[in-house]
Parts: C-alpha cells; sequence; structure tokens
C-alpha cells in the first residue's frame, strides 16, 4: 500500500492509473500543470465494434496563452456529450454490469459543467464510489514540479508512456466486450474494466501493481 501518490488530471482515466490508485491511501492530483493537448486529462480510450475508439472532451481554445487545468472551460461548440454517451452506450451495452452502473455516468453527459476539473473530478469520485474506495483525494493547492513531489506516477500516465516499461504494473487479462473480434486491448479507460468485470475491478487492479 502507498501512503500518497501524484496522479495527473485524467478524463475517465486509465486502467494503469486505477491500478496505482487502489493500492494508495491518498492521491494528490495535480491541477495547476497547464492544459496540453492529446493527454489523459480531456481525453480517452473506449473499445468499440470497430477496434480502439478515442473521445475527447473540448475544450475553449485560448489562443497564444497558456492556461492551467483549473482554469481550463470545456467548450459546447458541439454536442460533444449526446456523442460521447452515445458511444459509451453502443460500446458497452452489452457487456455484463453496464446497467448496473451506467445510471451513475449517464447524468455527467446530461449537466453542463464550466471547468474540465470540475467534470474529470466528478467522475473520479464516480469511480472511487463504485471501487468502494475510501480514500482521501487532494488537489494541489499550487503547481507541483514532477522532481519535488514524492511518489509522483505522472509520467508514467501519459498516452506515449508504455505501461509495460512500468516494472511494477502487470497488465491483467480479463474478457472485454468485443474479445470475440479483437485480441486483448489493454489500458483502455476504467470504464471498459468496470463494465467488464465489475465486483471483480476492485481484486483486478489491486493485483496488478507488484508490491515488495
Amino acid at each position: 500500500m502507498f501512503l500518497n501518490k501524484t496522479i495527473p488530471l485524467t478524463y475517465l482515466g486509465p486502467i494503469h492509473l486505477f491500478a496505482y490508485v487502489v493500492n494508495s491511501s491518498q492521491v494528490t492530483i495535480e491541477q495547476h500543470a497547464n492544459y496540453q493537448r492529446k493527454t489523459y486529462s480531456n481525453r480517452c480510450t473506449i473499445t468499440g465494434a470497430n477496434g480502439p475508439l478515442s473521445l475527447a472532451v473540448p475544450v475553449v481554445n485560448v489562443k497564444n496563452e497558456k492556461v492551467s487545468l483549473k482554469n481550463t472551460q470545456i467548450s459546447y461548440d458541439t454536442d460533444w456529450q449526446k456523442q460521447h454517451w452515445r458511444s459509451i452506450v453502443s460500446a458497452y451495452n452489452s457487456s455484463p454490469f453496464f446497467e448496473y452502473y451506467a445510471d451513475d455516468f449517464a447524468p455527467f453527459y446530461e449537466k453542463r459543467f464550466k471547468y474540465l476539473v470540475d467534470f474529470n473530478m466528478g467522475l473520479f469520485h464516480v469511480l472511487l464510489d463504485e471501487l468502494e474506495l475510501d480514500i482521501e483525494v487532494k488537489l494541489t493547492d499550487d503547481y507541483l514540479h514532477q522532481d519535488e513531489a514524492t511518489d509522483d506516477i505522472r509520467r508514467l500516465i501519459h498516452p506515449k508512456a508504455r505501461p509495460e516499461d512500468d516494472k511494477m504494473y502487470q497488465c491483467r487479462e480479463y474478457r472485454q466486450v468485443f474479445s470475440d473480434k479483437y485480441p486483448f486491448i489493454p489500458n483502455l479507460s476504467m470504464i471498459d474494466l468496470l463494465f467488464s468485470k465489475g465486483p471483480e475491478t476492485y481484486d483486478i487492479l489491486k493485483d496488478s501493481i507488484l508490491l515488495k
């Protein structure tokens, strides 16, 4: 069990991240870093009938200015909420546990959140509730440099990072909704594991970190 892990702000974050969350008593989430494109802060990957599908939350474009994640606003120029929820339902409607959990996620695709951090944190707490995790969650008060933070895994949790390079993490395969069409797809959004395995999700995540 880790006492505290510093983790990135994520939208329905990847399984690799939640393996560490489950094995921690506290997590600190960085909200003062500058928003960067193509990170987990506003995108996740699920599986669909045609393979992996990326879902990205559009943000208000502030040209030539650096905006912190805390101040990053969500754009509603397109009806992305309906698109995301339609994609999630299409992907997981036939999964074993989708109906059991769906009502907890659906409101986030109906209510409009102004700030990305509020939207992400709301979903993060839903995931903690589904896992029945009672851990302390803190948002940073100031920007926390990666070389200053203890037990910082932000470099590991990035779309360009390879989970297999993390010596403490071991991917645990499970039956996915389209396993009859595709080989196992690792490190999708946490909802892929949750909708597929339900109450077993906690144990799979717990066993994914190789504690000494």
